[in-house]
Order: structure tokens, then C-alpha cells, then sequence
């Protein structure tokens, strides 16, 4: 009875203490950024803000170009999501249902790429870009953002396609359709939580990348997000009540994102992992 007893308990009380450990550092940055200056520099720390003000939320919102940083990041965000779904429905299929010469080897490059760190590659993009008179612009971002992407997208739709059974596409063209109307019917719409799970996966990467536009986008009007939480900084030190504030906004895309796609997007990371 004890033993059993344990057992429901300690599963319970690790899941218990793993929550407060991933929850707490993101409630203590919206905390922190709904109390006011001297709660933040107060030696006795402040657990729950009473007197919330939302000046420091102000105070980042009223950086010079963030408008800019918000439409910069929105568009190379999204457009790199879906170029990389656009390119990945095609190599996933083809990899899935096609046997050609070669595609062990392709599968295989496609997990050394994602789990090769793409920093290495960081000088060679730059003289790339240099070279091509593109710094300080929108596109090369999108691009390299599409690359970075790209690889975990395919091996997860991969297991979607894999996963669907040959015969319902083959009935589809019995019944008159093409391999492209039978993929289009009936394969892409059992493809939507590994739709919204890579989803969820791309927007996130491209949404927090830094170190790339740092070295590509020297100005500030192409510049994205990441780079204006670095800007909280004064003669004094760190702002860190507009820090968090910056930081809170930056997250909360991601949030409602994840609240919304949350059930799809875990079954298709599942699913995408162990099917093909």
C-alpha cells in the first residue's frame, strides 16, 4: 500500500516541481515588469507587484525605430515559416513515398545540418551577403532564416506523409485525380498538426534569432526584436524594469502562439518523431 502509495506520489511531485521551476522565471519577468523602480532595486525582493505601473512598458515601446523592429521581425518571421513549409511539403513527400538513389544519404544530411550549429557559418554568410550588396536588408534574413528552419521541418512532415496510408492516395487517382490533386485532397489535410507543430518550431527559431541580424543589419531600421532588447542600457547601468518590460512583449507572440496550437502542436511532435 505504501509502495503504491509512492509511487502516484513522486511522479506528481517531480511534474510539480519541474512547473514552478519552467514557470517561475517567466512570471518573475512580468512581475518585474509591472512594479515600479524601487520594488526592482529593493534588497528585500518583492514576490507579488502591489503598486503595478506600466511605465517601463512605456519606456520600450518608446525606443527610437520600434515600430520598425516589430514589422522586421513579423516579416522575416513569417515569410521564412512559410517558405520553409511551401519547400519542405515537397521533400518530405518525396522522401516519404519516392525511392530514388541517394536518399539515405539526403535523410541523413538533413539531420547532420540540424544538428550542426549554423554559427560556424556565420563569416561565410556575412561575405555572401557583403559581397552580393545586400547588408542591411530584409531578404538575405529571410533566406538564411528559411535554411536554419528548413531541415527539422522536412524530418518532421517526413513522418507525416510516411504515416499516411499509399492506398488513399492511390484511390484518389483511381478515381481521376493527379498525383498532385491526390496529394493536395488527401494527404495535406491529415498533415495539419505536423503543419502546426513545425509551425510553432520555425516561428519560434526565426523569432529569437540575434547573433545573425547583429552581424548582417548594422542599421537600425533593419533591424528585428532580439537586437532591442540589448538597448536598455544608460549611463547609469541597466534599465532592467524596461528590460523586462521589452522582454515580457517580446514573449508574448510566442505564448499565444503556443496557447493556441498547444495540442496539436505536442501530438505532432510526437507523432512526427517515431512515425516513418
Amino acid at each position: 500500500m505504501k509502495r503504491s502509495l509512492f509511487g502516484r506520489l513522486w511522479p506528481n511531485a517531480t511534474a510539480v516541481v519541474l512547473f514552478i521551476g519552467f514557470v517561475f522565471p517567466v512570471y518573475w519577468m512580468f512581475a518585474t515588469a509591472l512594479k515600479p523602480t524601487g520594488d526592482i532595486l529593493s534588497e528585500d525582493p518583492v514576490w507579488i507587484p502591489t503598486d503595478i505601473t506600466f511605465e517601463h512598458f512605456r519606456t520600450a515601446t518608446d525606443v527610437d525605430h520600434f515600430w520598425n523592429y516589430v514589422t522586421n521581425s513579423l516579416t522575416v518571421t513569417i515569410l521564412a515559416v512559410v517558405f520553409s513549409l511551401v519547400i519542405a511539403l515537397a521533400g518530405s513527400f518525396a522522401l516519404a513515398r519516392m525511392r530514388f538513389k541517394g536518399r539515405r544519404g539526403f535523410i541523413i544530411g538533413f539531420m547532420l545540418a540540424q544538428m550542426a550549429p549554423w554559427e560556424v557559418m556565420i563569416i561565410a554568410m556575412y561575405m555572401i551577403v557583403r559581397d552580393a550588396s545586400m547588408l542591411n536588408s530584409l531578404v538575405p534574413l529571410t533566406l538564411f532564416y528559411t535554411m536554419m528552419i528548413l531541415p527539422f521541418t522536412i524530418l518532421t512532415l517526413r513522418g507525416f506523409v510516411a504515416a499516411v496510408p499509399k492506398e488513399l492516395e492511390e484511390s484518389a487517382m483511381v478515381d481521376g485525380c493527379t498525383r498532385a490533386e491526390a496529394f493536395r485532397r488527401v494527404i495535406l489535410p491529415l498533415l495539419a498538426p505536423g503543419l502546426m507543430s513545425t509551425s510553432l518550431f520555425g516561428f519560434i527559431t526565426a523569432w529569437n534569432e540575434f547573433a545573425l541580424v547583429l552581424v548582417l543589419n548594422k542599421d537600425a531600421e533593419a533591424q528585428t526584436l532580439p537586437l532591442w532588447l540589448s538597448s536598455f542600457q544608460t549611463q547609469f547601468g541597466d534599465d532592467w524594469g524596461a528590460t523586462m518590460a521589452a522582454s515580457s512583449l517580446f514573449a508574448i507572440p510566442i505564448l499565444v502562439l503556443f496557447v493556441f496550437l498547444q495540442r496539436k502542436a505536442v501530438s505532432g511532435l510526437t507523432a512526427g518523431a517515431v512515425k516513418g
